[in-house]
């Protein structure tokens, strides 16, 4: 059982927080101020730490920095839970190193989702770590691409805000990415100025240009549709991994192959299916790439889903309200909620 580190001024938040974790089958240990919280930290050595940044004693901050100052505590999974909810004082919790930053109040689901994408990291750092340490000196080669993805995620982390570009049309290409959390769109326009989105990466894919020969410039554009944190590695040291480890490569190659089989399915949808089997088709693509629940709602806008589903946005929401009528789905907003997935799947 992974043990969780809670440390929250708040009695009922504290509380309210344990219970939900504790039924989430985690060991619990709360502290009720900063200096209680670090102290704990050093004696317990929880697999994760969950913090409040405004508290009597030391804030949210301080108890990060001393932490990190420890060998024993520098690697915990340290994740922000706070009512400061400007975009500053995100920024400075993730510069001073923290894993994630959730806002009062939270969602119960994306806490319990923030803790366990922590965990999992973890678990595959020190898999690596295991790996590298039964390799013979000198030996430099990866296992596989999770040793792949390990090594890259050592590279500087970069953040983009909700529909920032990462890169567009014409521009060099000399970066592969990583996605880290958030989910980011590959798309284009066509001639007549309508986008056509022909790709969403998620959490731990990859994407990018990884061309050998330098001068080709990237040929669509790579956008945010939520702020998005991203590892960037360039293109000659992808080469220079690539060249030494044989097996990585080729699970690369079927990965980033797997995607272009994935994207000729979506263009001969867009091109031949029916308008109601390509919208359902779309909300199930967002739903399973965003990786929600099917009977929660996915966040996305209506042009979103046109772009995917190569359609007018007329002839979209037109099929949005039938599907509503028929009970295969909510709509709050922008939200969409799936009552049948069932039904959208054996849509013809």
């Amino acid at each position: 059982m992974k043990k969780v580190l809670l440390i929250e001024d708040d009695v009922t938040v504290r509380e309210n927080t344990a219970e939900l974790l504790e039924l989430s089958d985690y060991e619990i240990e709360t502290a009720s101020n900063g200096r209680l919280g670090v102290e704990k930290a050093k004696k317990i050595l929880p697999d994760v730490i969950v913090c409040d940044i405004m508290m009597p004693e030391m804030d949210g901050y301080g108890v990060l920095e001393e932490l990190s100052k420890h060998e024993d505590t520098i690697d915990i999974p340290f994740i922000f839970l706070s009512a400061k909810t400007e975009h500053k004082d995100i920024r400075k919790g993730m510069d001073l190193g923290a894993d994630d930053y959730l806002t009062k109040p939270f969602e119960e689901e994306d806490l319990l989702s923030a803790i366990e994408s922590r965990l999992a990291r973890v678990s595959i750092i020190n898999s690596f770590k295991k790996k590298k340490n039964v390799q013979q000196p000198g030996d430099s080669s990866l296992n596989g691409v999770e040793d792949l993805r390990s090594l890259i995620s050592k590279n500087e982390l970069l953040e983009f805000r909700k529909g920032e570009n990462i890169y567009e049309p014409g521009k060099q290409a000399s970066f592969f990415y990583l996605v880290k959390r958030g989910v980011v769109k590959a798309h284009r326009m066509d001639s007549q100025g309508k986008e056509l989105i022909t790709e969403l990466f998620k959490d731990d894919d990859f994407f990018g240009n990884i061309s050998m020969n330098n001068a080709n410039p990237y040929q669509d554009f790579a956008t945010a549709m939520e702020d998005t944190q991203l590892y960037a590695v360039s293109k000659e040291e992808l080469h220079k991994i690539l060249a030494n480890n044989g097996r990585v490569t080729l699970e690369l190659v079927e990965i980033l192959s797997n995607n272009l089989s994935g994207l000729k399915e979506q263009l001969m949808g867009m091109a031949y299916g029916s308008v109601r089997k390509k919208t359902a088709n779309t909300i199930l693509l967002f739903a399973e790439k965003i990786k929600k629940h099917p009977l929660k709602s996915i966040r996305i806008s209506r042009a979103d889903l046109a772009g995917v589903a190569g359609m007018a946005p007329e002839s979209l929401i037109r099929t949005l309200s039938d599907f509503k009528k028929e009970g295969l789905i909510e709509i709050e907003g922008r939200n969409i909620k799936l009552v049948d997935s069932q039904a959208l799947k054996n849509i013809m």
